[in-house]
């Protein structure tokens, strides 16, 4: 971390400042609109700010393969037509409307309303993007497409920083933003002294959040030591191989994989499914994270054995069931185990350990039902005597952006 901080040192981590100096203070009011862009599904939002209460109207849309995997200005349009739909629907109106933008992908971040894209991940790979001044592509896209309404997109931010904004605007407590869902990141307030390579002023406030861009961390070598063939093979198989070390040990967008090639390497040595997987468990990445989470529930076993007949039309036995179960165990645990020793380390370099606040977002966290307390288990084992909260930060990466754009504002 401390070599990401500096000028001309190497890390894994790029330590990104996010030009956020300042987290809300509660008294912020008014409408603001965000947008929220980090995995297959993205959301529009209006948020209200009155008397430190939230109001918040929201969409989800789909994101086409096609749209992921085509041209900048297409996926751009697509959204600025979204928007655009958005905006009809509730009736939004004004001659300045301020949106705040969380862009979940690494950036390099040049001011608050100015970031270019470094590389896409989580499967995204439009076309003349990379490179490229995100807001500048937006702004131009919501200019052609829906110009009866003038959107000034204020400030863009990582999700992890929504997350962090979002929390803090009910508890200035809140010290780490972190996401654990298809992808996963994290970010903290750091004190300007320690960031050699901050070239902006250093008045007051003399801070600012930073988007470590944890996913990244053993891109050099570091986690060599604990990655397994099955990690090495679904990097093989990714997007961006040699990219996202850590994020593929632990988020969503990984998570049924890794349990489906430990299962495989099983029935290869006729040790599952009595040697014979059939076809469709064959296939990449259709064992889904959902299941590793319904297999970790109340009725995980006849979950899994529905899920083993109905998708893969696998009849298992009840041996079957109790390996991929325990599968799913190992897996889900050693990623909540990772996240936690990086949320540690964090909170170990600014030395804030007591009566703080992690806030989380994110599918897995919030859908998994022992990820967060493996989390909280295994901070307490670094950390004996910290007296840290976790708080779900629901919807926090799209509250967050309006609110770094009501902050920005004033």
């Amino acid at each position: 971390m401390a070599n990401g901080l500096a000028k001309d040192k190497a890390s894994s981590l790029k330590m990104l400042p996010s030009y956020v100096r300042s987290t809300p203070t509660g008294h912020e009011s008014g409408d603001f609109l965000a947008l929220d862009i980090g995995g297959t599904n993205f959301r529009v939002l209006r948020c209200n700010l009155s008397g430190g209460q939230i109001k918040t109207d929201a969409e989800v849309y789909p994101m086409s393969s096609a749209v992921m995997k085509g041209t900048g200005s297409e996926l751009f349009g697509f959204v600025a037509d979204c928007i655009k739909s958005f905006l009809k629907k509730y009736d939004v109106k004004g001659d300045n409307l301020p949106l705040g933008f969380t862009f979940s992908f690494p950036c390099a971040q040049h001011s608050l309303n100015r970031a270019t894209l470094i590389t896409w991940t989580k499967g995204f790979t439009a076309s003349g993007v990379e490179g490229e001044e995100v807001v500048q592509l937006l702004q131009k896209a919501l200019a052609e497409r829906c110009p009866e309404f003038k959107v000034n997109v204020t400030a863009i931010v990582n999700d992890t920083v929504g997350t962090l904004m979002a929390a803090a605007y009910e508890s200035p407590k809140s010290v780490i933003g972190l996401i654990i869902g298809t992808g996963t990141n994290a970010c903290y307030m750091e004190n300007l002294d320690a960031i050699e390579k901050w070239t902006e002023d250093r008045d007051e406030p003399k801070q600012v959040i930073i988007n470590i861009e944890w996913g990244a961390f053993g891109d050099a070598g570091h986690l060599d030591n604990i990655r397994t063939d099955l990690d090495k093979e679904i990097d093989q198989h990714s997007l961006n191989a040699g990219k996202q070390t850590f994020e593929k040990m632990i988020s969503g967008m990984y998570l049924g994989e890794i349990v489906r090639l430990a299962a495989m390497a099983l029935v290869k040595d006729g040790a599952l499914f009595g040697g014979n997987a059939g076809d469709k468990f064959t296939v990449r990445e259709s064992f889904e994270t959902r299941f590793v989470s319904d297999a970790l529930g109340q009725n995980g076993a006849a979950s899994i054995r529905e899920t083993l007949k109905d998708k893969f039309g696998i009849d298992a036995s009840e041996n079957d069931v109790d390996v991929i179960v325990k599968l799913c165990d190992a897996a889900s645990t050693r990623a909540a185990r990772l996240a936690a020793a990086g949320i540690a380390a964090i909170l170990l370099k600014i030395n804030e350990t007591k009566d703080r606040i992690v806030a989380v977002d994110g599918s897995v966290y919030k859908k998994h039902p022992t990820f967060a307390k493996i989390m909280s288990d295994t901070l307490a084992e670094i950390i004996p005597d910290n007296t840290i909260s976790w708080v779900l930060a629901d919807d926090g990466s799209g509250v967050g952006a309006a609110m770094v754009a009501a902050v920005a504002g004033k």
